[in-house]
């Protein structure tokens, strides 16, 4: 490769990261975007759990946020624009390889992508998610973990908002750089109880539990 062509996908790359970084430092209100991708899956179910999430994390910290349900295409350059994607599911994931590259580009550039199995995503997700990191595989975080500790104490990881298979709920990492860059829970599915209290029906203090570990996760996502 040439010097000078070396020396501008540096500098792109060095602008993508900024980017990503510099969301919620200049004043800006703090987002989360929904991940469409491939598949066949209901990538778009809940479009309340994000709403809710933001609005109690605006409520509950000095974040202010914007709560409202918004999208992005895994393919779209638009994903640059969010410090922070949310991906779920029932079903399968099918990454296109424009999605798997450009997903991978955002990760590696400071980007934050929290992935919880809606039950059903689970072997779709581990598929997929070795395509965009075929040389890092999903690693599950200790209790003591930072994630676990702040705001708000989790002594054994993730919650159980849901029982599934009736398993104990885990919480998956991918690093790059030292920063957990991917999180993935599993047999937890704390985005349900993010929800309007009359879609799942969960109870009161179930979707507290619920809500407090996603500000765990908004924090964590922001400072580590």
């Amino acid at each position: 490769m040439k010097p000078k062509v070396f020396l501008i996908l540096i500098s792109l790359m060095f602008i993508v990261q900024t980017n990503i970084c510099a969301q919620n430092k200049k004043g800006e209100l703090f987002r989360i975007a929904r991940l469409k991708y491939s598949g066949g899956s209901d990538w778009y179910n809940d479009p309340s759990s994000e709403v809710n999430l933001l609005k109690y994390v605006s409520e509950h910290t000095s974040i202010k946020t914007l709560p409202q349900y918004v999208f992005v295409d895994a393919s779209s350059s638009d994903i640059f624009n969010f410090p922070f994607l949310f991906a779920t599911g029932h079903g399968n994931m099918r990454l296109t390889d424009e999605e798997v590259s450009n997903l991978r580009k955002y990760l590696l550039n400071g980007g934050f992508l929290y992935v919880d199995d809606d039950y059903g995503l689970d072997k779709y997700f581990r598929r997929e998610i070795a395509r965009i990191f075929p040389n890092k595989k999903l690693k599950e975080l200790p209790y003591n973990y930072g994630l676990y500790q702040k705001p708000y104490k989790f002594p054994f990881g993730p919650p159980k908002t849901h029982k599934h298979n009736g398993k104990p709920p885990q919480g998956f990492g991918i690093f790059v750089n030292g920063k957990l860059a991917v999180y993935y829970t599993y047999e937890s599915n704390p985005s349900d109880g993010w929800a309007d209290a009359d879609v799942h029906n969960d109870p009161p203090g179930k979707r507290e539990e619920a809500l407090k570990f996603g500000v765990n996760l908004v924090l964590w996502s922001l400072t580590q």
